[in-house]
């Protein structure tokens, strides 16, 4: 199945939107939510499923949704559809500061994985699927969750990278070592697998997590600098009991006894 043929602009700096703009009777698929305005015109189905292949009965329908589920996804993508005149534009939101990424998947061998947070929209006819990783090291351990998404088409697809977005072009048999969050999608010649971090006194006292990332070229990586998953932890930690700290001041919490808050 061919991929809808869009054009797109992306808008902004830290927190993007992607304008995708559609002729008549073309769709673009989402994320459940991540629409953020659209023009007169447009028109929106959720569903079960990216719609590429007919579902075949409830059990067709139940596997979908068993699909989405284990991404951590809403169980339903959201179809956008030009069904005016003329072209008509409908824009879509990153959910935490970061960049969106446009990838022309003709020019990457039609075939993506990336983490299962980073879809975040793409023209009809590209396939959304999970991706089981072939070894066990790094289904287990491998931070984000064995359970990545494999987008498959020959149009273009969006993905949002936490933070600043770093891509690396590996050479055939090049090795990189990255913490297991950072990774935000690569070409499907790249393999992954999940290392050790160093002795045990670096594993337990590093900082830096007890295993890493290992990707071996040839292929495209794309790391970010800020993983969702980094940033909801220091809220978090924040947040928490006792977690202020006084932004800087010696005495931490305890000047808003004073009412400096």
């Amino acid at each position: 199945m061919r991929c809808h043929e869009v054009d797109y602009e992306i808008f902004g700096d830290d927190m993007q939107i992607v304008e995708v703009e559609l002729d008549p009777q073309e769709k673009v698929i989402a994320e459940a939510g991540a629409m953020n305005y659209m023009e007169d015109g447009i028109t929106f189905e959720s569903k079960m499923g990216d719609g590429t292949t007919p579902t075949s009965g409830m059990m067709g329908a139940l596997l979908n949704v068993g699909k989405r589920v284990l991404t951590g996804e809403s169980i339903f993508l959201t179809h956008f559809a030009n069904s005016g005149h003329g072209k008509k534009r409908v824009a879509f939101a990153a959910p935490y500061p970061g960049k969106i990424v446009p990838i022309d998947m003709s020019k990457v061998g039609e075939e993506l994985i990336c983490q299962k947070d980073a879809f975040l929209c793409a023209a009809f006819g590209t396939s959304t699927d999970i991706a089981f990783q072939k070894r066990l090291g790094a289904g287990f351990f491998g931070g984000e969750g064995f359970i990545l998404q494999r987008l498959r088409g020959d149009g273009m697809a969006f993905i949002h990278v936490g933070g600043t977005v770093i891509k690396r072009e590996l050479q055939p048999g090049e090795v990189l070592r990255v913490d297991t969050g950072c990774i935000a999608a690569f070409e499907a010649g790249v393999t992954y697998d999940i290392e050790r971090a160093g002795n045990l006194k670096s594993m337990v006292f590093g900082g830096e997590g007890i295993f890493v990332a290992t990707l071996r070229g040839p292929g495209t990586v794309y790391l970010q600098s800020l993983p969702f998953s980094r940033l909801a932890d220091r809220i978090i930690r924040a947040a928490g009991p006792g977690g202020s700290k006084g932004e800087g001041s010696v005495l931490g919490g305890l000047g808003d006894l004073f009412g400096d808050r």
